[in-house]
């Protein structure tokens, strides 16, 4: 997709961080945006602070009836759908697998595997009818999508998840020879100030952890770079705006895979290979104290 003026832009999870970050970068290009999010305040805040042709919309994307209703918001107002940005995710705490609830799975998975099969179940075939160029674009991370890290285990296969579905749905939109494609935004770059790190503030008390977890487990971002400071580490930090602005050139070259320093990825991944091939786990040691 080369222009977006005067087109149509979903971006859900838009109330913060990357989403909002996202929003403000298709509103620069003259496009109509409707950010859906599942806090009330925020979004409400969030429309007031972006502007311009923007909508909010109340949207709890683990609902299939929630993100239909969405999309129905949606078509009624602008009749149309050209950008999708399944993005809105949760995370929970890093544990051991064993020491994880069902509802820590039910909950994050909800979201953010949910989420895009429910993003993609309301809109896909609205946007198929209309017969216009679109994409959709869903919010992986390199944790799951590409190097998982031990300790995040619940969030790292939901995002390994969002990876594959995102390709087989790819590969199917072009075998239909239909005009909508889907890539992968890997959020990338350096450390993220994202909402992200407080997801509990949104977790349902029908899904809430029946055993508490050390509060080290649920750290804030200013915290944790606190730690990595004290710790001798120097940790990048990428600038929100400056990423969504690099998502778009992402859509503009018609990339499958939007991710700064994406070339990395051909090591990690052959890597990977090399010891699953082996018969190896591919994960390093020294990745279980990330965090």
């Amino acid at each position: 997709m080369k222009q977006f003026r005067n087109r149509v832009a979903v971006v859900t999870g838009g109330a913060s961080g990357v989403g909002k970050a996202l929003a403000k970068a298709f509103l620069s290009e003259g496009m109509k945006v409707v950010i859906a999010d599942v806090e009330e305040p925020a979004l409400k805040a969030a429309t007031e602070e972006l502007g311009g042709e923007v909508m909010g919309v109340v949207t709890d994307v683990s609902n299939a009836e929630s993100v239909m209703a969405l999309a129905d918001q949606v078509f009624e107002t602008h009749s149309a759908c050209h950008i999708l940005c399944n993005n809105a995710g949760v995370a929970a705490p890093n544990l051991n697998l064993w020491e994880t609830e069902p509802s820590d799975f039910k909950w994050v998975h909800g979201v953010n595997v949910g989420g895009v099969a429910h993003g993609v179940q309301a809109f896909v075939p609205r946007m198929l009818e209309s017969g216009e160029e679109g994409l959709v674009m869903n919010t992986s991370s390199g944790d799951g999508g590409v190097s998982p890290l031990a300790q995040q285990v619940v969030y790292a296969s939901s995002k390994a998840a969002v990876s594959i579905m995102t390709e087989c749905l790819d590969a199917q939109l072009v075998g239909r020879n239909t005009n909508l494609r889907a890539a992968i935004f890997y959020p990338s770059g350096g450390m993220l100030a994202t909402g992200i790190w407080t997801t509990k503030r949104n977790r349902p008390k029908q899904l809430a952890r029946k055993k508490e977890v050390d509060a080290a487990q649920e750290t804030t971002f200013e915290d944790f770079m606190a730690g990595a400071k004290k710790a001798g580490w120097e940790l990048p930090v990428q600038d929100l705006d400056e990423l969504a602005q690099f998502a778009l050139e992402g859509i503009r070259n018609q990339d499958f895979v939007i991710m700064i320093g994406r070339e990395m990825m051909e090591t990690q991944l052959t890597d990977r290979a090399k010891k699953l091939a082996r018969g190896e786990c591919p994960i390093e040691l020294q990745q279980m104290g990330l965090s």
